[in-house]
Formats: structure tokens, sequence, C-alpha cells
């Protein structure tokens, strides 16, 4: 007998969407299996930002057409909290800054309001500070950064640093990067593509990795590289057709 067919963890299929009337993705397709790390590159206002919005679950974008399947689930038909309690997680492009809020009493209330959502029993604070260290460590961020309110006077670097930590702790099991390189410096740019892979890079995990530049994929190596362009994925290929678009631009590509 053939052996079964694994069930890809994230499959969209056709997926049309917009905002206020204006139609951004038009019939995207990807599959994207355990074990993976995919990049996503195009041209600006192609509609990256807009498929990480949609699996995220941002409010304000319209499915005309189109499924996403997560792990079996149809993704479109959970509310944001239920996604990521469902083992998905989006950075942003700009990390949100929340005042009056500790990153330490965030992500405890985050963490473990997951844990119940799956039947688990909550982290008691002495655990839940031991597992903030150890992910703080990875992303070399010091644990008084983690006592401050929530990205509030972070440097950019900074933020985007933060939010690799909030990520270790969450232990999502699908990550969805929206152009985490966005405002590094060159040493940032290691730390947070080193701590991208300490935390995701793993048999059961997958990264959907969106970003303008081949500097972030010298860190954190892509299985499969997709060229976005007016809503829908135009050419795939490996890391060398990163390189290539580095070298080359999109016009190659999409001519």
């Amino acid at each position: 007998m053939p052996e079964p067919r694994e069930m890809p963890m994230l499959e969209i299929a056709d997926l049309h969407a917009e905002i206020d009337g204006k139609p951004i993705l038009d019939g995207l397709s990807l599959t994207v299996n355990a074990g993976e790390i995919h990049a996503i590159m195009g041209p600006n206002g192609a509609g990256k930002s807009t498929l990480a919005y949609v699996l995220g679950g941002r409010p304000g974008y319209e499915i005309t057409r189109g499924s996403v399947t997560f792990n079996g689930q149809d993704l479109l038909d959970l509310e944001p909290h239920e996604r990521a309690a469902a083992g998905v997680f989006l950075g942003f492009q700009y990390p949100v800054e929340i005042p009056g809020v500790s990153n330490v009493q965030f992500l405890r209330e985050a963490l473990n309001a997951q844990r119940k959502a799956k039947g688990e029993d909550p982290l008691s604070g002495g655990d839940f500070l031991k597992l903030a260290r150890e992910k703080a460590g990875l992303l070399k961020l010091d644990m008084d950064m983690l006592k401050r309110a929530v990205n509030v006077g972070f440097s950019g670097g900074e933020k985007k640093r933060a939010e690799m930590v909030h990520m270790g702790i969450l232990d999502p099991a699908f990550a969805v990067l929206d152009e985490t390189d966005s405002g590094l410096d060159i040493d940032a740019l290691r730390v947070v593509g080193e701590g991208i892979n300490a935390i995701m890079r793993a048999p059961d995990k997958a990264v959907l990795l969106i970003t303008h530049y081949q500097r972030l994929l010298d860190y954190v190596k892509p299985d499969k590289v997709h060229v976005l362009a007016k809503g829908r994925i135009v050419t795939s290929g490996g890391p060398e057709l990163a390189l290539q678009l580095e070298s080359e631009g999109y016009e190659t590509v999409l001519a």
C-alpha cells in the first residue's frame, strides 16, 4: 500500500482578499510543510503584509474567495486569539507599544491564556521568569528590558528582539514574520536571525518569512523562496532565487 500523504501544516488555496473594497490578494496559493522555512519576497504593494495580516486575523480584511487550512483546521474560521492558541504567531513589521503594561505581565498572561485553551495548567511566576530569562538570553536581551512597558522607549532593534523573545516564550508551531529585518543594524540582524533559528527551526515547526532583502536569509536559510506580485505567487525556487533578486531586481522574474 502507498504511504499516506502527509498533511501540509499550512495550505492556502486561491485566496482573494480586499480592504475597503480594494482587491489586494488575487488568487494566492501556497503550501508550507512542517520543518520548512519559506521566504516571501516581492515589490512594494504586492500584498506581502496583507498576506501576513490575513493569516493572523487582523480586522478589516475581507476574504472574498479561497481557503486557508492550518493543521487540518479552517484558519479563516478562527478568531485571532484562537489562531494564536492553535499555534500561529504573527511578527509585525512595526511592533506596537502598550504603555502601562510590562512585557513580563503581558507575556505571562498571553502564555497562560494559551495554556488554558489547551487544557494545561498555568505557569507559576517563578517558572515563567525562568522561561523568560532563557528566551531573552537567546536574543541577548537584558531581563530589565522585559520589566519595562511593552516596546515603550525601545529602539527599532530592541522592539524586534523583544518580539522574538515573545515568540520564544509562546513557542508557536507556525510563525509569520513580516519584515522582521526592518530597522535592524548588522549586529541585531545576526542576533535576530540566530534567535529565529533557535526557536523555530525544528521538524514540527514552520516559518513564513516576509522580507525585501537577502540579508536576513544569510542567517535564516529558506527551503523555498517565492515572489509575490499583484496579489499572487508568480514564481518560486530555492535559496538561489533570493540571490538572483538581490543582484538583478524583480524585473527579470516579472517580465
